[in-house]
Protein backbone atom coordinates (compact mmCIF):
# COMPACT_ATOMS: atom_id res chain seq x y z
CA UNK A 1 0.00 0.00 0.00
CA UNK A 2 2.55 2.53 0.91
CA UNK A 3 4.03 1.73 -2.61
CA UNK A 4 1.03 2.76 -4.38
CA UNK A 5 0.87 5.98 -2.13
CA UNK A 6 4.20 6.88 -3.52
CA UNK A 7 3.84 6.17 -6.94
CA UNK A 8 0.37 8.48 -6.87
CA UNK A 9 2.50 11.32 -5.07
CA UNK A 10 5.11 11.29 -7.74
CA UNK A 11 2.56 11.75 -10.47
CA UNK A 12 1.01 14.44 -8.44
CA UNK A 13 4.26 16.15 -7.99
CA UNK A 14 4.97 15.92 -11.39
CA UNK A 15 1.61 17.26 -12.62
CA UNK A 16 2.04 20.06 -9.89
CA UNK A 17 5.22 20.42 -11.69
CA UNK A 18 3.98 20.72 -15.13
CA UNK A 19 1.25 23.14 -14.26
CA UNK A 20 3.71 25.41 -12.74
CA UNK A 21 6.08 24.87 -15.91
CA UNK A 22 3.07 25.65 -18.61
CA UNK A 23 2.28 28.80 -16.86
CA UNK A 24 5.44 29.87 -17.34
CA UNK A 25 5.27 29.40 -20.97
CA UNK A 26 2.13 30.93 -21.66
CA UNK A 27 3.31 33.72 -19.87
CA UNK A 28 7.09 33.79 -21.72
CA UNK A 29 5.69 33.33 -25.36
CA UNK A 30 3.05 36.03 -24.93
CA UNK A 31 6.08 38.72 -23.98
CA UNK A 32 8.52 37.14 -26.95
CA UNK A 33 8.00 35.26 -30.13
CA UNK A 34 8.54 31.70 -30.03
CA UNK A 35 11.81 30.54 -32.12
CA UNK A 36 11.27 28.36 -35.31
CA UNK A 37 11.74 24.96 -34.95
CA UNK A 38 14.37 23.12 -36.02
CA UNK A 39 13.68 21.55 -39.26
CA UNK A 40 13.91 17.67 -39.60
CA UNK A 41 16.60 16.42 -42.06
CA UNK A 42 16.34 12.99 -43.16
CA UNK A 43 19.53 12.77 -44.20
CA UNK A 44 21.34 14.42 -41.24
CA UNK A 45 21.74 10.86 -39.51
CA UNK A 46 22.79 9.22 -42.17
CA UNK A 47 25.87 12.00 -43.53
CA UNK A 48 27.22 11.68 -39.17
CA UNK A 49 27.48 7.86 -40.41
CA UNK A 50 29.54 8.28 -43.45
CA UNK A 51 31.54 11.02 -42.29
CA UNK A 52 32.45 8.76 -39.52
CA UNK A 53 32.85 5.68 -41.62
CA UNK A 54 35.62 7.79 -43.79
CA UNK A 55 37.13 9.37 -40.52
CA UNK A 56 36.84 8.29 -37.18
CA UNK A 57 35.16 11.20 -35.43
CA UNK A 58 33.93 13.12 -38.56
CA UNK A 59 30.40 12.53 -37.37
CA UNK A 60 30.79 13.75 -34.32
CA UNK A 61 32.57 17.15 -35.42
CA UNK A 62 29.32 17.43 -38.04
CA UNK A 63 26.98 17.03 -34.92
CA UNK A 64 29.09 19.57 -33.10
CA UNK A 65 29.33 17.08 -29.96
CA UNK A 66 32.76 16.82 -30.42
CA UNK A 67 34.21 18.43 -27.25
CA UNK A 68 34.31 14.91 -24.95
CA UNK A 69 33.55 12.66 -27.66
CA UNK A 70 37.08 13.20 -29.86
CA UNK A 71 39.53 12.25 -26.97
CA UNK A 72 37.46 9.07 -26.28
CA UNK A 73 37.84 7.94 -30.09
CA UNK A 74 40.87 8.86 -30.13
CA UNK A 75 42.61 7.89 -27.20
CA UNK A 76 40.63 4.41 -27.50
CA UNK A 77 41.97 3.58 -30.73
CA UNK A 78 45.07 4.71 -29.97
CA UNK A 79 45.66 2.63 -27.37
CA UNK A 80 44.31 -0.67 -28.91
CA UNK A 81 46.47 0.28 -31.94
CA UNK A 82 49.41 0.48 -29.45
CA UNK A 83 48.36 -3.06 -27.66
CA UNK A 84 48.23 -4.87 -31.47
CA UNK A 85 51.39 -3.31 -32.27
CA UNK A 86 53.22 -4.35 -28.55
CA UNK A 87 51.37 -7.76 -29.03
CA UNK A 88 52.29 -8.50 -32.67
CA UNK A 89 56.09 -7.26 -32.19
CA UNK A 90 56.20 -9.72 -29.07
CA UNK A 91 54.54 -12.54 -30.53
CA UNK A 92 56.86 -12.47 -33.41
CA UNK A 93 59.74 -12.19 -31.23
CA UNK A 94 58.62 -15.89 -29.07
CA UNK A 95 57.55 -16.79 -32.24
CA UNK A 96 61.17 -16.33 -33.72
CA UNK A 97 62.54 -17.59 -30.82
CA UNK A 98 60.62 -21.03 -30.89
CA UNK A 99 61.40 -21.67 -34.81
CA UNK A 100 65.42 -20.93 -33.76
CA UNK A 101 65.20 -23.62 -30.50
CA UNK A 102 63.39 -26.31 -32.97
CA UNK A 103 65.55 -26.21 -35.34
CA UNK A 104 68.39 -26.81 -32.85
CA UNK A 105 69.64 -22.83 -33.25
CA UNK A 106 70.60 -20.54 -30.67
CA UNK A 107 68.04 -18.59 -29.76
CA UNK A 108 67.87 -15.22 -27.39
CA UNK A 109 66.20 -16.92 -24.35
CA UNK A 110 69.24 -19.51 -24.53
CA UNK A 111 72.41 -18.72 -22.57
CA UNK A 112 75.59 -19.27 -24.31
CA UNK A 113 76.30 -21.92 -21.87
CA UNK A 114 73.05 -24.17 -23.05
CA UNK A 115 71.10 -22.99 -20.25
CA UNK A 116 66.69 -22.02 -21.11
CA UNK A 117 66.03 -18.52 -19.55
CA UNK A 118 62.59 -20.09 -20.69
CA UNK A 119 61.34 -23.65 -21.97
CA UNK A 120 60.24 -24.39 -24.93
CA UNK A 121 56.66 -25.12 -23.60
CA UNK A 122 56.75 -21.27 -21.87
CA UNK A 123 57.65 -20.04 -25.56
CA UNK A 124 54.45 -21.73 -26.94
CA UNK A 125 52.54 -20.31 -23.91
CA UNK A 126 53.83 -16.79 -24.62
CA UNK A 127 52.64 -17.09 -28.27
CA UNK A 128 49.73 -18.30 -27.33
CA UNK A 129 48.58 -15.65 -25.00
CA UNK A 130 50.55 -12.85 -27.36
CA UNK A 131 48.60 -13.98 -30.00
CA UNK A 132 44.78 -13.92 -28.07
CA UNK A 133 45.78 -10.04 -26.75
CA UNK A 134 46.50 -9.09 -30.34
CA UNK A 135 43.29 -10.51 -31.65
CA UNK A 136 41.73 -8.32 -28.30
CA UNK A 137 43.28 -5.35 -29.39
CA UNK A 138 42.45 -5.60 -32.77
CA UNK A 139 39.11 -6.06 -32.05
CA UNK A 140 39.06 -3.38 -29.59
CA UNK A 141 40.07 -0.93 -32.55
CA UNK A 142 37.42 -2.28 -34.65
CA UNK A 143 34.72 -1.93 -31.70
CA UNK A 144 35.40 1.41 -31.05
CA UNK A 145 35.42 2.62 -35.08
CA UNK A 146 31.58 0.81 -35.16
CA UNK A 147 30.74 2.11 -32.00
CA UNK A 148 31.91 5.95 -32.86
CA UNK A 149 29.76 5.41 -36.15
CA UNK A 150 26.99 4.18 -34.70
CA UNK A 151 26.95 7.21 -31.94
CA UNK A 152 27.42 9.43 -34.68
CA UNK A 153 24.12 8.61 -36.05
CA UNK A 154 22.04 8.10 -33.27
CA UNK A 155 23.59 11.54 -31.68
CA UNK A 156 22.05 13.14 -35.46
CA UNK A 157 18.83 11.54 -34.93
CA UNK A 158 18.54 13.35 -31.32
CA UNK A 159 19.92 16.25 -32.22
CA UNK A 160 16.33 16.58 -34.38
CA UNK A 161 14.50 15.57 -31.93
CA UNK A 162 11.48 18.06 -30.67
CA UNK A 163 12.11 18.98 -27.17
CA UNK A 164 10.37 22.01 -26.90
CA UNK A 165 8.04 22.71 -23.82
CA UNK A 166 5.17 21.66 -26.71
CA UNK A 167 5.31 18.32 -25.25
CA UNK A 168 3.99 17.63 -21.74
CA UNK A 169 2.59 14.74 -19.17
CA UNK A 170 -0.38 14.88 -17.50
CA UNK A 171 -1.09 12.02 -15.31
CA UNK A 172 -4.61 12.23 -14.32
CA UNK A 173 -7.14 10.48 -11.39
CA UNK A 174 -10.27 9.59 -12.55
CA UNK A 175 -12.90 8.53 -9.82
CA UNK A 176 -15.09 5.08 -10.48
CA UNK A 177 -18.22 6.05 -11.54
CA UNK A 178 -19.99 2.15 -10.72
CA UNK A 179 -22.38 2.37 -8.93
CA UNK A 180 -22.97 -1.20 -7.90
CA UNK A 181 -19.67 -1.37 -6.57
CA UNK A 182 -18.53 1.36 -4.14
CA UNK A 183 -15.01 -0.12 -3.58
CA UNK A 184 -12.02 2.27 -4.49
CA UNK A 185 -10.30 1.69 -7.55
CA UNK A 186 -7.47 3.39 -8.45
CA UNK A 187 -6.23 3.72 -12.43
CA UNK A 188 -3.74 5.76 -13.77
CA UNK A 189 -3.67 7.51 -17.36
CA UNK A 190 -1.24 9.21 -19.15
CA UNK A 191 -2.11 11.70 -21.65
CA UNK A 192 0.91 13.18 -24.38
CA UNK A 193 0.18 16.51 -25.71
CA UNK A 194 2.06 17.49 -28.47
Amino acid sequence: MKKLYYIILFFVCIHTYAQKDSTKVQQVSQLQLRSPKVQYNPLSPSKAAFYSAILPGAGQIYNNRYWWQLPLIYGGMATSIYFFIDNSNEYDRFRTAFRQRSAGLQDEFTLADGTQIISTAGLESAQRQLRQNRDLSLLTTVLIYVLQIVEASVTAHLIQFDDSDDLSLSPTAIPSRDAYDASPKVGLTLKYTF
